[in-house]
């Protein structure tokens, strides 16, 4: 899949300045070239290479709820699109790129670790695969998310977050975004972008045309059972 460069997603206080926020935006598009320059074996589904889905007429969504305290992911499910899969922390490489999950598993989620925790204010962000050589990875069907469709995050603590998607868009490369895709809209707000390729495989480039960015946030919440 693709991330191209971009800003950092808002952290949990952690401050990062100088050098390190320029490795660090550095480090976005690179890894956002090392994975989208890997299989590509299977068409990823999409609304096209330019395409914002947005918010349809007549879709009421709930109102925002405060933030959770900043806690783990350990789980993300989309109900409506049949995604269930595990979420783990990825950080940066020897090279200063995300390291995002292996091919070798591919119905796996990254979650940028030194970035928002998801449910806690700011944007928090989970990427994953949309395929591999041979078969759809977990986020192959991302494409398909429209506005209103929950997204369940399950925490470390057992609390689950819940967010309502709110936009749905396919950013080509060339005109990728980084403010709107990366930075939070409400800096008050709980926010989630889950992000995976789209448009078409340019097998001469060994690259996707674009990147489907899923915006959600917080609109619920489940505590703890303990």
């Amino acid at each position: 899949m693709t991330v191209p460069s971009g800003t950092r997603p808002a952290g949990t206080g952690r401050l990062v300045t100088g050098v390190a926020w320029a490795l660090l935006l550095l480090g976005l598009w690179l890894w956002g070239r090392e994975v989208t320059e890997g299989p590509g074996g299977s068409s990823a589904p999409t609304t096209g290479d330019i395409a914002a889905v947005g918010r349809p007429l007549g879709v009421a969504l709930p109102p925002a709820r405060d933030p959770l305290a900043a806690v783990e992911p350990r789980r993300v499910e989309i109900p409506s699109l049949g995604i269930a899969a595990p979420v783990v922390s990825r950080g940066l490489d020897d090279t200063g790129a995300i390291d995002p999950p292996p091919f070798a598993m591919p119905h796996t989620v990254g979650w940028f670790g030194p970035g928002t925790r998801p449910g806690a204010a700011g944007a928090a962000l989970l990427v994953g695969h949309v395929d591999t050589e041979s078969r759809p990875a977990v986020f192959y069907g991302l494409s398909a998310a429209r506005p209103g469709a929950k997204v369940l995050v399950t925490r470390t603590d057992g609390s689950v977050a819940e967010f309502t998607v709110d936009d749905v868009q396919v950013f080509p490369r060339e005109h990728f975004d980084p403010t709107r895709v990366y930075g939070a809209r409400d800096p008050h707000r709980a926010e989630l972008r889950l992000i995976t390729c789209g448009g078409t495989f340019d097998r001469a480039a060994g690259t996707y045309t674009a990147n489907v960015v899923v915006s959600a946030y917080l609109t619920g919440s489940t505590p703890s059972a303990t």
